[in-house]
């Protein structure tokens, strides 16, 4: 008797579980063996052997089972721990439920249920603490498309690109504004690298713009209306060489309009440091300094909008 019943409430576990999953019986039909071992008996992919551990691409990170969006690639970082790792999900996509021996916390597709690993807190890796260990397998990756033809670029280094970012990302007809490093000797340079090293490169942004909606003169002029153009050593309380103000121009005309900009201000009584310098390689910072201030809330604090122009 005792046995007919273990049979008997087995049965039922599996028909509860498939039932949970019926509405993506197709998509899980084309699934791998090793797939639905992950992401629907609960297992974990063998450490560094993911495909998505090192990717650093612009996009989206998808549920395999239900196409649902998960974690955006900003919230993605190098935890060297083997998995993927992302410090936060996308609002409500993530479901966390404690393991039935109570020492970690499963995290699953909220729309679906399919397993996607394990959340953990605490280690002190990222700002949020808090750290998303998930299996490759689980995941499909949505690269962002890339920005149309037509759109030019405009480099400017203000202090911590942080903050100019987020100011010239407001103006109307630009694309997207990315934090980097330009002016520098060091290929692919990482942000401690160019903190503690002599690297040359100064934090920059690159701006993505629509040239039938704005143009480069009111770019620069906001520009040098959001930071300080007369510090000499940084900005603000950032001090350093990496912060130095500086416009990066593509050609001779982009020149000519920063240096006519200078001249103004300098009319004006202002002794102005900014170097104008022809445009150099640019690298993109990783990513959990993209649009920082956009994902964390609140407004820069070494920059502000003074109307000087």
């Amino acid at each position: 008797m005792k046995k007919i019943l273990i049979v008997f409430f087995t049965s039922v576990l599996t028909l509860v579980g498939a039932q949970d999953f019926k509405p993506w019986k197709t998509n899980i039909d084309k699934l791998s063996a090793i797939e639905k071992h992950v992401l629907i008996n609960k297992g974990t992919e063998r450490a560094f052997s993911g495909k998505y551990v090192h990717t650093k691409e612009d996009g989206t990170y998808t549920c395999k089972v239900c196409g649902a969006a998960l974690y955006k690639s900003s919230d993605k970082f190098d935890s060297h721990c083997g998995w993927p790792s992302f410090d936060d999900a996308i609002p409500g996509a993530i479901k966390e439920t404690l393991d039935a021996d109570g020492r970690r916390t499963e995290i699953t597709c909220a729309n679906c249920g399919a397993h996607m690993g394990h959340v953990f807190k605490g280690e002190g890796l990222t700002v949020k603490n808090t750290r998303h260990c998930v299996n490759s397998l689980s995941l499909n990756f949505k690269k962002k498309k890339s920005i149309s033809e037509g759109f030019k670029k405009a480099y400017f280094a203000g202090g911590c690109f942080w903050g100019v970012e987020y100011y010239l990302e407001q103006i109307k007809g630009v694309k997207e504004v990315i934090s980097g490093f330009m002016g520098g000797h060091v290929k692919n340079p990482g942000y401690y690298d160019v903190v503690r090293k002599d690297t040359g490169h100064l934090e920059t942004v690159e701006v993505i713009y629509d040239p039938k909606v704005v143009n480069f003169e009111t770019l620069a002029k906001m520009f040098f209306e959001i930071h300080d153009p007369t510090q000499t050593d940084g900005q603000g309380p950032d001090i350093g060489s990496q912060y130095l103000s500086a416009v990066f121009v593509n050609n001779n005309e982009e020149r000519k309009i920063t240096n006519n900009l200078i001249k103004i201000l300098e009319n004006k009584g202002l002794k102005i440091a900014t170097k104008v310098l022809d445009k150099s390689p640019f690298y993109a910072a990783e990513e959990y300094h993209q649009n920082h201030y956009k994902r964390k809330g609140g407004t820069p604090y070494c920059h502000r909008r003074v109307k000087i122009f």
